[in-house]
């Protein structure tokens, strides 16, 4: 399945289902979304794509991630027995998540971030060798992780028996882009998907290298930003609830930046 970029759902709340609708409609084909009713509305993800499947559009050809957040991401309305073991939360998690989204399976399943720090510890094993089996089970198409650093990827890459094939983190230009994980991901054949990417770097686009870029390109500077993350190999996620700015934000997919213009951006935020 082919898509340029994937609409994030988190703190639509209330919003979410019309959101959703509105972002279907205008080409996105690729929805982020987790089980975690404190920061994501998940079954109005489902609503807006049961309605979607409705319309005559093929299951295949829409990309649903979802994700499993432990007891410490949740509020009172914790989608599982949190006093259950991890494994048994998970499994009743994924369960819960099938039927918020209104289908069989999901196209990714991600851990929406490690337990411990700065290493992984014996509750990440666990939840992990429980993701494993979700994939395993055909639950998800493929497996993943949130929020993790470069040394605990690295861990779950040479113990992991399902390796990862996804990454999501956030994104900072003072990180070299999150160069390290970034560099991880590309030697491993892992999705590196940054979101953030223009919340977390607002001070990249008020450069007036990359304002005469966007004015070169006939592109709004948000434009240039996520035409940058793809030459870098992102996937970059958005959650702009603009009607236009969803349009423009698909529209980035054919920009194709110059090699110069990609080495100023990367290296911007050290001439800070």
């Amino acid at each position: 399945m082919k898509f340029s970029m994937i609409y994030g759902t988190a703190w639509k709340k209330e919003q979410t289902e019309s959101l959703v609708n509105l972002a279907l409609e205008k080409g996105f084909v690729a929805i982020d979304t987790a089980n975690q009713p404190k920061h994501y509305n998940e079954p109005a993800v489902g609503q807006s794509v049961g309605k979607w499947l409705q319309l005559g559009h093929s299951r295949e050809k829409l990309f649903i991630q979802t994700k499993f957040t432990p007891v410490d991401g949740q509020d009172h309305r914790t989608p599982y027995n949190r006093n259950s073991s991890i494994t048994e939360q998970v499994k009743q998690s994924i369960e819960s998540s099938l039927q918020n989204l209104n289908v069989d399976y999901v196209d990714s399943y991600l851990l929406h971030g490690p337990y411990n720090h700065p290493r992984l510890g014996d509750e990440d094993w666990e939840v992990w060798s429980a993701i494993e089996q979700v994939y395993k089970n055909g639950q998800t198409k493929q497996i993943g992780i949130s929020n993790v650093s470069h040394s605990q990827l690295a861990q779950l890459i040479e113990r992991a028996t399902v390796k990862p094939t996804v990454v999501q983190n956030r994104c900072f230009a003072q990180t070299g882009w999150d160069f390290h994980v970034r560099k991880l991901c590309a030697e491993h054949g892992i999705m590196y998907q940054g979101f953030s990417l223009l919340t977390a770097n607002p001070f990249v686009m008020e450069f007036a290298e990359v304002s005469e870029m966007a004015k070169n390109y006939q592109a709004t500077p948000a434009q240039i930003v996520f035409a940058f993350s793809r030459e870098l190999g992102m996937m970059p996620l958005t959650g702009t609830t603009n009607p236009e700015h969803m349009s423009q934000d698909l529209k980035s997919s054919e920009l194709t930046l110059t090699s110069s213009e990609v080495e100023f951006i990367l290296k911007c935020a050290l001439n800070l």
